[in-house]
């Protein structure tokens, strides 16, 4: 039996990487799309069984996505349409109240908001939720198999990160380096290590401000955190 189809239709290639890296130990197949166009013409040829849609994206909206999957409902099928976006507002919510939208979903969300709403899409089973450590109670309600469905997408997307970060210092690139921290802040907040997440913050505040005197030993000490943690 072929896997679930997620399409994610998204501009930005840093949230189709979250995306990806969030739902890779998920029994799904994902499909990225850059483009409404993309998209669309994705959704003639397989269908899915969920979309994930940014708002704001060039040349076509997430609007006009939505339009043209309410004028055309075969195209959607039978999939859930969760609007992924940064902006959220009440008017934009209100336009919003649809048949066809199933959920919106904020930008930023923590991986642990994403997995659920994914899972909960596609009626994923879970598993029961056992002995948990703190960090499970708070930020993943109970739920052992949310939990460990994290844990294992972070430790396997922490050698790109160290690659990743490493490059951004070789390059002195700010930029790249303060969206990886503020990546990494969320995740490490997630896992319940308090003393990375707290590192990632002074990094991305550091990278944000292109104070490289502070910015580069910050990234060697939380260099140290990733590797230990794998």
């Amino acid at each position: 039996m072929s896997l679930p189809r997620v399409l994610l239709v998204e501009d930005n290639l840093p949230v189709q990487h979250f995306v990806r890296a969030a739902l890779e130990d998920l029994p799904i197949e994902l499909h990225c799309c850059s483009s409404v166009d993309a998209a669309l013409a994705s959704l003639a040829e397989h269908a899915a069984a969920l979309i994930l849609t940014d708002l704001m994206m060039p040349v076509r909206t997430g609007f006009e996505l939505v339009q043209v999957l309410g004028e055309q409902p075969a195209l959607q099928g039978q999939a859930k349409l969760v609007i992924f976006s940064a902006g959220l507002n009440e008017a934009v919510r209100a336009r919003l109240q649809q048949p066809h939208v199933w959920r919106l979903l904020s930008k930023p969300c923590s991986l642990a908001d994403l997995l659920a709403c994914v899972q909960e899409a596609l009626a994923l089973g879970q598993a029961a939720p056992g002995a948990a450590p703190q960090v499970l109670t708070q930020h993943f309600q109970g739920d052992q198999a949310l939990y460990t469905a994290f844990r294992q997408s972070c430790l396997k997307q922490f050698p790109a990160d160290l690659a990743s970060g490493d490059l951004a210092c070789a390059r002195a690139d700010a930029g790249a380096l303060q969206l990886l921290a503020h990546s990494l802040k969320s995740a490490l907040q997630m896992l319940g290590d308090t003393a990375g997440h707290d590192l990632a913050k002074q990094l991305e505040q550091a990278a944000g401000q292109g104070d490289w005197t502070k910015a580069a030993p910050l990234w060697q000490r939380l260099r140290q955190v990733l590797t230990q943690l794998r």
